[in-house]
């Protein structure tokens, strides 16, 4: 690594010290990585790329000496819950419409049998019974 680099770890060290401190000087406090960025003077999506092994042990640090789950992690636990519940939803959906087609599919066999037997009789107002007289 560059000076550069190491003179962004060293500041980025400092901020996470500072943040679980609860002293922050150039951010809002929060326990996340835009806060983390933000009180280290380094752009966001430099920690996210260059040096997300900090990202992650800032997380760690949070769960170890605040005893709380960062808010990412809360945030992801929340989507995961949401998708799950909607990949629940879509999956009964689906049955629903796979055994309506099987409805479907048995009920024009039904009539395509009675056509070519001659069971077929209309009723007056040109209404097919589905079930012959006296069934």
């Amino acid at each position: 690594m560059n000076q550069q680099h190491d003179g962004e770890r060293a500041r980025i060290r400092a901020a996470m010290d500072r943040l679980l401190a609860g002293q922050p000087t150039r951010s809002d406090g929060s326990l996340t990585a835009v806060a983390l960025a933000a009180e280290a003077d380094v752009h966001r999506m430099a920690l996210h790329k260059r040096h997300a092994d900090l990202k992650e042990e800032f997380y760690a640090r949070v769960r170890a000496e605040t005893h709380q789950t960062p808010e990412v992690e809360k945030r992801l636990r929340k989507e995961v819950v949401r998708l799950k519940g909607a990949l629940k939803e879509s999956r009964a959906a689906e049955a629903e419409s796979r055994h309506r087609a099987e409805q479907v599919v048995l009920a024009a066999a039904v009539l395509i049998l009675r056509k070519s037997t001659g069971q077929d009789k209309t009723a007056p107002g040109n209404v097919v019974p589905l079930r012959p007289n006296g069934a």
